[in-house]
């Protein structure tokens, strides 16, 4: 486990990487030791950082819901992380070009709460029901810790990647909002193009075979620290595509078909 100490320390270099726009070294190599409790300890100190400093929770990001972006990582789980106000962007807003420092962006159906959830023993009718509507949404990441470490290569960890606030850095939801009975998610999917060349297509169902699982299990995984989810919080409930490199100058588009599109460009 890590100290007190180590865990505010990993927190101000994320904290500070996120500013400067300069990326931290790995943790995982800083912290051969770490573990998931740990990186879940840097997130939550760093989290403490961003509300002291003004910033306000909104809701909560799932990640690594997809199985080839478990077995790159070697999981079996997802992860999460906290979204926070100074991150929502309208639909087809314009991203500056010195907002981040790596974005790449995902496909992503956003759940809107209209109870609360508090596990444990959350099912998938339990999410059904505290959801207000759900529509289409695109999820901004960004590194804030190196993707591989220039001299030993070792690429980043689980532990980097939750410790990194699960790579959330916006969100950007349109389209068409929809109740949960109204539709089959499994089958709400994407096309979704860079400068009008398709790169990525997927379904909900890649998404754990049902994104209201993901908020389950989110929700269930809160439990074990005296959380859960809120009244009015937006839930991203996970990438059905690989990630999408955002350069300068790219415009992103997801095309939800009968449920709309949503889009960024990036300055």
């Amino acid at each position: 486990m890590l100290s007190e100490d180590e865990i505010q320390a990993a927190a101000e270099s994320l904290d500070q990487a996120e500013r400067t726009r300069i990326q931290t070294g790995l943790l995982s190599l800083r912290h051969p030791q770490m573990n998931m409790d740990d990186a879940y300890a840097v997130q939550s100190a760093w989290v403490k950082k961003k509300i002291a400093a003004g910033r306000k929770p909104i809701g909560w990001k799932i990640g690594l819901t997809s199985k080839a972006m478990q077995y790159a990582l070697n999981i079996d789980i997802p992860d999460s992380g906290v979204l926070f106000d100074d991150m929502v962007f309208e639909d087809g807003a314009t991203v500056p070009a010195d907002r981040f420092i790596q974005p790449r962006i995902e496909a992503e159906i956003a759940f809107v709460m209209k109870a609360p959830l508090r596990g444990p023993g959350i099912s998938i009718f339990d999410v059904l029901n505290a959801t207000d509507y759900v529509t289409p949404a695109l999820e901004i990441l960004d590194t804030r810790i190196l993707r591989i470490d220039p001299e030993t290569k070792k690429a980043r960890t689980i532990v980097d990647t939750i410790s990194d606030n699960a790579a959330n850095a916006g969100i950007v939801t349109g389209g068409r909002a929809v109740r949960p009975g109204e539709i089959d998610m499994r089958w709400m999917g994407a096309i979704v193009s860079r400068n009008a060349e398709v790169e990525e297509t997927g379904l909900g169902a890649g998404v754990l075979n049902q994104p209201a699982r993901g908020v389950a299990w989110l929700a269930n995984r809160l439990a074990q620290y005296g959380d859960g989810i809120e009244a009015g919080q937006i839930v991203l409930a996970g990438s059905f595509i690989r990630p999408i490199e955002a350069r300068h100058g790219d415009t992103i588009s997801a095309d939800f078909g009968p449920y709309g599109s949503v889009s960024l460009y990036f300055a």
